[in-house]
């Protein structure tokens, strides 16, 4: 049996951010009353809720999100379970050992740190479980495709250098933060779909992630096999 499951935050009108990035305002702009449809009006961050980064968030020559391989968001996941992080504690080399075998070229890895309950507490932006830089760095020198968080970023306290770490040149590692409901998933491997709006020369979009549970083996090659254009 194969179970579609949505990781996606929902997008409303006064939903927390960042202290410094644009808020969140959704209100109609035309009702049923005015021209008999309704139309609604979205002033938003890129980077709100559940979103994914291209490489331009960080570098001003980097790719921008119409430029990004949408095969990276596209695929076999491996769901690691760090539940067991409390917050502001570091998640490291060591603590990515048995792991280690789930890493290579191309992997796709979904970090369930169990960080989205606390949501919408203004802790959740800042006081998560973050990713060492040398461990981000370590991951980009494997070749991995896609890190997914269910955070709203990768370090907070090291937010350049984290990010640059995995969206330099040489990796553009695909990063989606603010995934929810991980817990709801039943196999440690999934099909992950996550995909940006085309946004044309901007760093970022806020992404529908959703993730294909369960009997998905005949469903993982195939999905490799995908060619984009």
């Amino acid at each position: 049996m194969l179970r579609l499951v949505d990781l996606s935050q929902d997008i409303y009108d006064g939903a927390p951010t960042f202290s410094p990035d644009p808020k969140t305002h959704i209100k109609a702009h035309l009702t049923i009353a005015d021209l008999s449809y309704n139309m609604t009006e979205i002033i938003m961050s890129a980077h709100y809720g559940t979103h994914l980064d291209a490489p331009y968030h960080f570098f001003d020559n980097g790719r921008t999100v119409e430029n990004l391989d949408v095969r990276k968001g596209l695929g076999l996941a491996h769901v690691l379970d760090f539940r067991h992080k409390k917050a502001r504690e570091a998640i490291d080399l060591v603590d990515f050992e048995p792991y280690k075998d789930k890493v290579g070229p191309g992997s796709r890895l979904i970090f369930n740190t169990g960080w989205d309950k606390v949501l919408p507490a203004p802790d959740y932006f800042g006081g998560q479980p973050y990713l060492t830089v040398e461990l981000t760095t370590w991951l980009a020198e494997q070749g991995v495709a896609c890190i997914a968080l269910d955070t709203p970023t990768t370090y907070p306290a090291n937010y350049i250098d984290s990010h640059h770490s995995l969206l330099n040149a040489d990796a553009e590692v695909l990063i989606i933060e603010g995934l929810c409901g991980l817990d709801r998933l039943l196999g440690s491997e999934v099909i992950l779909i996550a995909l940006p709006l085309r946004i044309r020369g901007r760093d970022g979009s806020p992404c529908r992630a959703m993730a294909i549970d369960g009997d998905i083996e005949p469903l993982a090659a195939l999905f490799e096999q995908l060619e984009f254009r």
